[in-house]
C-alpha cells in the first residue's frame, strides 16, 4: 500500500513537471517573440502565426508591420535558439548520464570546441561539398566534435588506464583550451577575415533566419531519436559498466551510439549559434534534482527546459543593456561558471 502511494507520488510529481517545463517554454517562446525595441501583444503573435503557417485569416487590428517583425526576425531567432538550447541540454544530460558525472557536459569535454575549429575552418576556406551544399558547415562540425570526444576518450585511457571519471572531464578541459588556443591563432594570424568570426563564436542567433532552422532540425531529430531510443541503456549504464553488463546491454555498442548522437547534436548547434557554454550542465543539473535520474523523462524534459533557458537568455542578451547586444555565450557563462563551481564543490564535500 505504502509503495503505491510513493509510486502516485512519483507520477504525479514528473506529470506536474511536464506540465510546467511546457507552460515555461511556450511563457519563453511568446516572450522572445514579444519584447524587443518594438513590443508585440501576444495575441498579434498567433493570429500571425496562424495566417503564416496555416491559411487563418488575420483581424484587421493586427499591424502590418509586426508580420515582417515576427516571422522575418524574432520567430526564427527564437526557434532557433529553441532548438539550440533542446540539443545542447539533452547532450548535456546524455554526456552526464554516460560518465556518470554532473560536470560532464559538451562544453566541458571540449566537444564544443572541435565542433567550432570544423565550422571556424569550413568558414574561411568556404568549402562547399557537393549535393549538401548548405549542410556542409554542421557535417564538418559534427566530424570534429565527434573526432574530439573519441580523442579525449583515448587521451584519457592513456593518462589512466581505468580511465575514472575526473580524468576524462579534465583531459576535455584541456582539450576544449587547446583547441581554443587553434581558433585564437588562426585569427590572429589571418588578420581581418576571421576577426568577424570572433562575434559568432561567442555564441548568438541574432540575424540567422529561417536557412539556419532547416541547417539544424534533421541534425536535431536524429540526435534526439537516437538518445530517446537509448534512454533505458542510460539508465542501466549510470549504476556503472558491470552491472549494464549483467543486465545485457552491449555497453560498447550503446556507448557509441550515445557518444556519436550526443557530438551531433552539439556539432550542429555549434554550426549555427557558435560556442554557448554550460546549458548542457546547468538543465540536466537542475532537472535531476526535481526528478531524479530516470532518463525516460530526464532526456525530453532537458529538451523542453534546454530551449526555454536558451530563449530566455538570448532575450537577455539583447535587452539587458539595449540597444547593443550581447554575446549568448557570455550569458550562459555567467550563469553557468558559478553552477560548475557549485557542483564541483559539492561533489567534493565541502560545500555547506
Amino acid at each position: 500500500m505504502q509503495s503505491r502511494s510513493i509510486q502516485r507520488y512519483l507520477q504525479n510529481k514528473i506529470g506536474i513537471t511536464y506540465g510546467l517545463a511546457g507552460l515555461f517554454i511556450l511563457i519563453a517562446v511568446l516572450a522572445g517573440v514579444s519584447i524587443g525595441t518594438i513590443a508585440i501583444p501576444p495575441m498579434d503573435i498567433l493570429y500571425i502565426v496562424g495566417y503564416k503557417w496555416f491559411g487563418f485569416q488575420m483581424p484587421d487590428t493586427v499591424n502590418p508591420m509586426f508580420v515582417n517583425i515576427v516571422y522575418t526576425i524574432r520567430l526564427p531567432r527564437v526557434l532557433l535558439a529553441l532548438l539550440v538550447g533542446s540539443s545542447l541540454a539533452i547532450a548535456g544530460a546524455s554526456f552526464q548520464g554516460l560518465l556518470r558525472n554532473p560536470l560532464a557536459d559538451p562544453y566541458t569535454l571540449g566537444v564544443s570546441s572541435g565542433a567550432s575549429v570544423g565550422a571556424v575552418i569550413t568558414l574561411f576556406f568556404h568549402w562547399s561539398i557537393p549535393f549538401i551544399g548548405k549542410f556542409t558547415l554542421p557535417f564538418f562540425s559534427i566530424v570534429c566534435s565527434i573526432i574530439t570526444v573519441f580523442l579525449v576518450l583515448w587521451f584519457a585511457q592513456k593518462v589512466e588506464r581505468t580511465m575514472k571519471v575526473e580524468t576524462i572531464i579534465l583531459t576535455g578541459i584541456i582539450f576544449s583550451s587547446f583547441l581554443g588556443s587553434v581558433i585564437s591563432l588562426m585569427i590572429a594570424l589571418t588578420g581581418e577575415e576571421l576577426r568577424q568570426i570572433i562575434g559568432w563564436l561567442l555564441g548568438s542567433v541574432s540575424m540567422r533566419g529561417w536557412d539556419y532552422i532547416a541547417i539544424i532540425l534533421p541534425f536535431f531529430l536524429i540526435g534526439v531519436v537516437l538518445l530517446l531510443l537509448n534512454s533505458k541503456e542510460l539508465n542501466g549504464m549510470s549504476f556503472g559498466e558491470e552491472q549494464a553488463r549483467h543486465i545485457g546491454i552491449s555497453v560498447q555498442k550503446r556507448k557509441l551510439i550515445i557518444l556519436i548522437a550526443g557530438s551531433i547534436l552539439t556539432g550542429a548547434a555549434v554550426a549555427v549559434s557558435g560556442t554557448i557554454g554550460f546549458v548542457g550542465l546547468v538543465v540536466p543539473h537542475f532537472l535531476r534534482r526535481m526528478i531524479g535520474h530516470d532518463h525516460k523523462h530526464l532526456l525530453p524534459l532537458s529538451i523542453l527546459v534546454g530551449g526555454g533557458f536558451l530563449v530566455l537568455a538570448d532575450l537577455l542578451s539583447r535587452t539587458i543593456i539595449a540597444p547593443t547586444e550581447l554575446p549568448i555565450g557570455v550569458i550562459t557563462a555567467l550563469i553557468g561558471a558559478p553552477m560548475f563551481a557549485y557542483i564541483l564543490l559539492k561533489k567534493r564535500g565541502l560545500s555547506s
